[in-house]
């Protein structure tokens, strides 16, 4: 074989396998390439240097608004003849919650007779005396003495009658509890039959308005440092996971309860549709600063793959990078990133894995 066919024949293959590089990096360049449908199903986020916020997670429970609850007392014992409401009725301000028949409420009824009758004896001693003075008759000690006893009848028929006023009697022996306030009825320990003493010293009813209600939630000692008034809180309950209830701290108690060493916060929130009931567990997010800034995505950008997070960064639709980051930490829908980014360059944020796959299979 001459000299010059083999080096026809070298060069040939040179440019065999330069054309098939040629094609196969052509092809490449082609499989890189996003279609017009997948760039409408991808989102893109844009790099950022942001503040490093966290987050503290307490334990607490929903209760009414202790300045917008009434424990209602009975007044005097007797037998409680009708309960009109039950558990978690809502109830007008003067609606009858029970009526209980009382010894003690005839005893005021005739004390109210009696003072009433004092009232125009002496009355009558008086116009008597003061016809007599007219006339000679006695002296004006006599009608003075008369006077005084005019007054003091009528002060006990004013005492009575306070008492008719502030145990809502009427005129019979029946004492009637009232509701003192709009409300719902969040405790009730009174049932019909039962036998009341007048030294009984438990509530019978607490009415409490709940269009707003307090979140009392625990905070660990280590973590007191890190509360602080008005910080935004979000609140989550069992009965309602899907939805946030959003408020802020709105006192601190700064005393440690003696038993679990927490101290306890106090969250305010608008009760709207009366969602939120005394007693529910609540679970409390509150957000702060941990001071200094760093990068930060949208978290679901970031794939984990080989024990390694990644983010696909997107130059242009046929220039798109995997690259490895340190995550600092992830919160709610952020991820910290530590390295690997820079502001203003952009990562793919939904969908991402399927470039990730197309690319790195």
């Amino acid at each position: 074989m001459n000299r010059g066919f083999i080096l026809l024949l070298i060069i040939s293959g040179g440019l065999l396998t330069a054309c098939e590089k040629k094609q196969a990096v052509s092809e490449e360049v082609k499989a890189f390439m996003l279609s017009d449908t997948m760039m409408k199903r991808i989102e893109l986020a844009k790099v950022s240097t942001q503040p490093v916020r966290s987050e503290l997670t307490l334990v607490g429970k929903i209760t009414a608004d202790e300045n917008r609850v009434i424990k209602v007392y009975p007044l005097v014992g007797g037998n409680v003849e009708a309960v009109n409401v039950e558990l978690g009725d809502f109830v007008r301000k003067g609606q009858v919650l029970a009526t209980i028949r009382s010894g003690e409420v005839a005893d005021f009824e005739r004390q109210m007779i009696q003072a009433q009758s004092e009232v125009l004896v002496a009355e009558k001693n008086l116009k008597t005396a003061e016809d007599l003075f007219e006339s000679k008759l006695n002296s004006q000690r006599e009608v003075t003495v008369a006077k005084k006893e005019v007054e003091n009848a009528q002060a006990e028929l004013n005492r009575i009658k306070e008492v008719f006023r502030i145990y809502g009697l009427g005129k019979n022996t029946n004492y009637v509890v009232k509701s003192p306030i709009d409300g719902f009825v969040i405790s009730k320990n009174i049932n019909p039959g039962m036998q009341l003493r007048s030294d009984n010293a438990e509530q019978i009813f607490t009415v409490g308005q709940i269009s707003e209600v307090w979140v009392m939630a625990n905070v660990n000692e280590s973590d007191i440092p890190k509360v602080k008034t008005g910080m935004p809180a979000n609140i989550q309950t069992i009965s309602y996971g899907g939805e946030l209830f959003r408020g802020n701290v709105d006192k601190i108690y700064n005393v440690l309860d003696p038993e679990t060493k927490t101290m306890k916060v106090r969250i305010r929130l608008n009760n709207v549709g009366y969602k939120l009931k005394p007693e529910m567990h609540a679970t409390v997010s509150l957000k702060f600063d941990e001071g200094g800034s760093m990068t930060a995505i949208p978290a679901g950008a970031v794939i984990f793959d080989r024990s390694k997070n990644w983010v696909m960064v997107f130059k242009n639709r046929s220039t798109i990078e995997t690259r490895e980051v340190t995550v600092y930490k992830m919160l709610n829908d952020i991820a910290y990133i530590r390295t690997g980014l820079k502001d203003n360059e952009q990562v793919i944020s939904k969908n991402q894995l399927l470039v990730y796959d197309a690319l790195n299979d």
